[in-house]
C-alpha cells in the first residue's frame, strides 16, 4: 500500500512538474513538444484549443492500443498520469504567463521541467501518455532507452510543428526536447548508474582479496584462457558504484601495472549491497 501510494504521488508531483515547463515556459515562448502534448500545443496555436482538454481526449484514444500490450499495473499508472496531466495543464492555463522574455532560457528550462516531470511518472511505473506509451514499448521490446526511444518520436512531431512555429523556434524547440529527454534518462536511470569492471591480471587474487576487504565491494571469478595463448586466467568481474571507479582503479594500477581493465556502464543493478 506504502508503494501505491509514493507511486501516485510521484506521479501527482510529476504531472504538475510536467504541466509548468509546457504552460509557463514552452507555450509563452511559442515552443512546442514532441509527442501528443506537441500536438495540442499546436492545436492550440492555431486554433485556441485547450491543451488540457485535447491532451485528455487524444490520450484517451491512445489507451486503447496500450492497454493490450502493457500490464495492469503500468496501465493504471499511465491512465492517473494522463489524467493528472490534463488536470495540471488545464488548471495551470488560466494562470499562464512568461516567466522569461529570452528564448534559448524557455527551451532549457522548459526541458528540465519536462524531463523532471515525465521522469518522476516513468519512476512510478506509468507514464505520461502519448509518445511515452511507445516509448515504454519501444524500451520493453528492444531495450532502447526510454529518453532515445520518446526522442526520436518527437522530433516528427517538432518538424510538422515547424509550419506553426517558424523554423527558428522549432531549432529552440529541439534544444528542449533533447534537454527533457537526456533528464528523463537521468532521472529513470541515472540515480543508479553503476560500473561493471572487468579484470584480467596475473594477480587476480591479491586483487579480489583487497576489492573484497578495502572497498567492501564482492568480486567474481570468472575462470578462462588467452585464445592465442591458451594460457589460463582468472578474470575478475566487480559492479560499484560511479564514485568509487577511481578508487578501484588506483588500487589495480598500484597492485599490478600490466593488469587489463574494461570498463562498462550499467543502468540499473537489483541485489544485495546495491539499491532497488
Amino acid at each position: 500500500m506504502k508503494e501505491h501510494v509514493k507511486n501516485v504521488l510521484l506521479i501527482i508531483i510529476g504531472a504538475f512538474i510536467f504541466a509548468v515547463g509546457i504552460n509557463y515556459l514552452a507555450i509563452p515562448s511559442k515552443l512546442s513538444e514532441g509527442g501528443v502534448i506537441g500536438l495540442t500545443i499546436a492545436a492550440y496555436y492555431y486554433f485556441g484549443w485547450s491543451p488540457g482538454i485535447l491532451n485528455f481526449i487524444a490520450n484517451a484514444l491512445l489507451i486503447v492500443v496500450g492497454y493490450k500490450v502493457l500490464d495492469k499495473r503500468t496501465m493504471l499508472y499511465t491512465i492517473l498520469g494522463i489524467i493528472f496531466c490534463s488536470l495540471w495543464l488545464y488548471v495551470t492555463e488560466n494562470t499562464m504567463r512568461p516567466v522569461t522574455q529570452n528564448t534559448l532560457l524557455a527551451a532549457v528550462f522548459a526541458g528540465l521541467l519536462v524531463g523532471i516531470g515525465i521522469g518522476l511518472v516513468f519512476l512510478s511505473g506509468g507514464t505520461t501518455g502519448g509518445s511515452a506509451i511507445i516509448a515504454r514499448l519501444v524500451n520493453k521490446v528492444f531495450g532502447i532507452s526510454l529518453g532515445n526511444a520518446m526522442l526520436i518520436f518527437d522530433i516528427i512531431v517538432i518538424c510538422l510543428s515547424a509550419f506553426i512555429i517558424g523554423l527558428e523556434n522549432t531549432m529552440y524547440t529541439f534544444i528542449a526536447v533533447y534537454i527533457g529527454a537526456r533528464t528523463v534518462d537521468f532521472i529513470v536511470d541515472g540515480l543508479n548508474t553503476k560500473r561493471a569492471i572487468t579484470i584480467i591480471s596475473q594477480k587476480s587474487e591479491i586483487l579480489a582479496d583487497k576489492i573484497t576487504k578495502d572497498m567492501k565491494r564482492g568480486c567474481t571469478v570468472l575462470h578462462g584462457h588467452g585464445a592465442y595463448t591458451k594460457e589460463s586466467k582468472e578474470v575478475l568481474y566487480v559492479v560499484i558504484g560511479k564514485q568509487e571507479l577511481m578508487r578501484l582503479k588506483g588500487l589495480v594500477q598500484e597492485t599490478d601495472p600490466e593488469a587489463f581493465l574494461v570498463i562498462h556502464e550499467v543502468h540499473e543493478v537489483l541485489g544485495r549491497g546495491f539499491s532497488m
